[in-house]
């Protein structure tokens, strides 16, 4: 955070806070530079290493995210600081301004605004994909001493242990980091993201996870999996045989090795455990030499 200030308005005072300018997000760099929808897989692993990096910074600092996805990865910008107001505005683009009017004619009450502004695109810039990428977005972070109820990453993305509403600690970013990781190098999650419900999903979990549900969730899982069929029984591929399927079988043409994929299910797998404490810390991860390879 840079600086901060209060605004009055209409609405009353609000607090604003001022970060330093960040780019466009994962998600938003593939859908302009990768048309096919997945990442080199050096840059996959460049991004992947930053990543970990910001991650065991947060986590030495007793600091959980809890909504670690690639919607929450940014590209730094370019070093901007001596661009003038006119070279920024024509960077970006100009502001786009949509008047608010009410369907009946009349004016508007005080505390409605006036116009809104659309928000800002970089589909005019060329961007460097050379430049770091930060995590953005704690809005759902939280102190080691004062742990949620509950978060609301994406279910797609969630841990097990927010599912089973068990204890949370910052140990949920490494169940995420590992969904995240497949999605990097992949271009899409491990588990399904359309009409997926908590049942199915525990269940393509126990496909996936490293170990076995834990017995104290198993009485919970019993009672969400009544009447759900599709999450009765465990007969899909394994985290090994998904990771492989998904990259080797699809009409993109790889440009990982298997050996690179085999050593990524590796990666993975220390990360996709039920138990949070079985789960290998970020500079463990870091650790491996195939990020350094």
């Amino acid at each position: 955070m840079l600086d901060d200030f209060d605004l009055k308005g209409p609405n009353g005072t609000h607090k604003c806070l001022v970060y330093e300018l960040l780019g466009p997000n994962v998600p938003d760099i593939i859908d302009a530079n990768f048309p096919d929808g997945r990442l080199p897989g050096k840059l996959a692993k460049a991004i992947a290493k930053q990543c970990l990096i910001g991650l065991d910074s947060l986590h030495q600092r007793k600091i959980g995210h809890g909504d670690l996805h690639t919607r929450n990865l940014a590209f730094a910008m370019p070093y901007i600081d001596d661009l003038t107001e006119e070279r920024f505005t024509e960077m970006l683009g100009k502001p786009e301004v949509g008047y608010v009017q009410k369907r009946d004619g009349k004016c508007l009450e005080a505390g409605v605004p006036e116009y809104v502004v659309k928000p800002a695109s970089y589909g005019n810039h060329s961007w460097n994909l050379a430049q770091d990428v930060k995590i953005i977005d704690f809005g759902e972070s939280f102190l080691h001493t004062a742990p949620p109820e509950t978060l609301h990453t994406p279910l797609s993305l969630r841990a097990p242990e927010v599912i089973f509403q068990d204890n949370i600690d910052y140990r949920v970013d490494l169940w995420s980091m590992g969904c995240m990781l497949f999605e990097l190098f992949v271009g899409q999650p491990p588990f399904d993201t359309f009409l997926i419900t908590p049942a199915i999903l525990v269940g393509q979990m126990r496909e996936m996870a490293t170990d076995e549900l834990p017995e104290r969730w198993q009485h919970k899982w019993n009672t969400m999996n009544t009447g759900d069929v599709m999450a009765t029984e465990s007969t899909g591929p394994n985290l090994q045989e998904w990771l492989e399927e998904v990259y080797f079988d699809s009409p993109l043409s790889p440009d990982l090795t298997r050996e690179d994929i085999v050593r990524l299910g590796r990666i993975l797998g220390r990360l996709l455990h039920f138990e949070p404490s079985a789960r290998a810390s970020a500079k463990q991860v870091l650790d491996d030499r195939w990020f350094n390879e």
